[in-house]
């Protein structure tokens, strides 16, 4: 790899990228997720930009080796990790702490396995992403609902709610920053969290895979070194949704207690799971190594994104109101004002405005009357996207 090429400003997120025909879940899956192939698709949590020219480098060259076997991970993909968190958090973790493992999804649910009994109460706070539920309750464990209140334009955690479920439960699976309604949580909010659990004895699993994209002034708080009894925080960490590389597959956990990591680790040996594949890690390594400008560059982008679609729903969209996400590239519409139930709610974005979204009642019942759209593409394509819905609109008023 030429360490020059590196250090260029190779980013261009005005760029249309066809992803036509790629496989792409969020392009070629249109026809069967919304019955059609011609909506704008905004829906699944992956970006329409070219992720940074190091990662493309580094499949490139581990590509032009002709043996793709088996693998293990090199001391320079945990050090990668390390020297982020430390970089860019200002977290310093030690090397044993850290389980790779393929993606924090099927972490949720390993994690569940591991920490809890069939039976067990888990702590989820919806509207949240979906997984969270179902990783709960395919595990037999009981599913225990904390809604987040939305209370002057802002969702806020009901603190006195949570206190009365983590009396009975066993874990909480706390989203943050939260997906999908892009809160970050502020210091003070944490140390409560972490007070209630302390007190209470509950294991949180922190998914905190979105913690590099956070908007001014905002600003993400690591939630295990706040902690006065780190060994009940797990932590998922990943560079897929921060550089574009979703597809690929492998995250990682940190645990400091030595006992916690062994027991996640034989859930992972009891599926024969493994995350070592040859490309993940190279790609792993590369945007972690290299990703900071590109990162930055992203993140200033985004933030002109959320404020034009901010802007333009307000002027344009009367009838929708935008929750202002401080971080993710996940903006929350409220629709309720339209008077349309969840299923009609659907079909109007999809047939009459031919715009792709998540429906906020996939995120539980609290999201009912919502719809999820991810800004992660150029700015025109997002601008079409708000035209279409702004015509879809004037008719429906007629």
């Amino acid at each position: 790899m030429n360490p020059e090429s590196l250090l260029q400003p190779d980013f261009d997120f005005d760029q249309l990228v066809n992803r036509d025909h790629s496989n792409s879940l969020k392009y070629d899956g249109r026809l069967s997720m919304f019955g059609k192939s011609d909506v704008i698709p905004l829906w699944v949590a992956d970006m329409d930009f070219a992720s940074p020219a190091a990662v493309t480098e580094a499949l490139l060259q581990r590509a032009s080796h002709p043996i793709y076997g088996y693998s293990s991970f090199p001391e320079s993909t945990y050090r990668a990790l390390m020297d982020w968190l430390k970089r860019r958090h200002g977290w310093h973790i030690e090397r044993e702490w850290i389980v790779l493992c393929p993606g924090v999804v099927p972490s949720l649910s390993a994690a569940v396995m591991a920490f809890t009994e069939p039976g067990d109460a888990v702590i989820v706070q919806p509207p949240v992403y979906f997984p969270f539920f179902s990783a709960v309750t395919d595990s037999a464990r009981s599913l225990v609902l904390n809604p987040l209140n939305l209370d002057n334009d802002q969702y806020q955690i009901d603190f006195s709610h949570l206190e009365s479920c983590a009396a009975h439960a066993k874990m909480l699976l706390l989203c943050s920053p939260h997906n999908p309604v892009g809160r970050v949580w502020r210091k003070d909010e944490l140390e409560r969290l972490l007070a209630i659990a302390a007190q209470y004895n509950l294991i949180i699993f922190a998914d905190e895979i979105h913690a590099d994209l956070v908007y001014p002034p905002a600003k993400h708080q690591m939630l295990a070194p706040m902690s006065q009894q780190p060994k009940n925080i797990i932590t998922a960490v990943a560079p897929s949704k921060t550089f574009n590389i979703p597809g690929l597959n492998l995250s990682a956990l940190i645990i400091p207690d030595a006992g916690q990591r062994q027991a996640l680790v034989k859930v992972f040996e009891r599926m024969h799971i493994s995350a070592a594949n040859p490309f993940s890690m190279v790609a792993f390594e590369a945007a972690y190594q290299h990703g900071d400008a590109w990162l930055d560059a992203l993140l200033s982008y985004l933030q002109q994104s959320r404020d034009f679609v901010l802007h333009y729903v307000s002027e344009h969209l009367p009838e929708i109101h935008a929750i202002t996400p401080e971080g993710t590239y996940l903006v929350w519409l409220d629709c309720r004002a339209l008077g349309l139930d969840d299923a009609a709610l659907k079909q109007f974005f999809i047939q009459q405005a031919g715009v792709g979204l998540s429906p906020g009642r996939l995120f539980g019942e609290a999201g009912s009357g919502f719809m999820r759209m991810n800004i992660a593409a150029p700015r025109s394509v997002i601008a079409a996207a708000l035209q279409r819905i702004a015509n879809a609109l004037s008719t429906h008023k007629k």
